[in-house]
């Protein structure tokens, strides 16, 4: 139960501390989905916003036991983005599946945003990355 335990503090210490997490959850322009439709590889996955874009945040969701590589998301912003919380670390138990803690967004555009990223997006896991600041 401690890797779940650490999971749910982390995730609301990550909460607290970002606001495009909480300082607009009553304002329709403080969510966008990015991926709603992927019924191949069962990924959801949406940015959270305010009307700073370098405090967005960008959730995905694997909902399958099978990792996946190589996946292409659409951000915001360019340049080096950070995974502040992996659902499939080894510290909440999980087999460590990742992106090594970073990522950098090229000028790809995908899903209606200007750039994306490449992800490892672990199994049955949630990834959760905000521009580096």
């Amino acid at each position: 139960h401690e890797g779940l335990r650490r999971w749910v503090a982390d995730l609301n210490r990550l909460y607290r501390s970002e606001p495009a997490l909480h300082s607009t959850d009553f304002n329709p322009s403080g969510f966008r989905w990015l991926i709603g439709d992927d019924r191949d590889q069962s990924i959801f996955a949406w940015v959270r916003q305010t009307d700073d874009v370098a405090q967005s945040v960008v959730v995905l969701c694997n909902f399958t036991p099978v990792p996946r590589d190589s996946y292409r998301v659409g951000v915001p912003a360019g340049g080096r983005w950070l995974e502040c919380l992996n659902s499939d670390s080894a510290i909440y138990g999980g087999s460590d599946v990742g992106n090594l803690g970073t990522t950098t967004a090229d000028a790809s555009p995908a899903h209606g945003m200007a750039y994306s990223l490449v992800l490892t997006v672990p199994p049955l896991g949630v990834l959760i990355l905000r521009q580096d600041r």
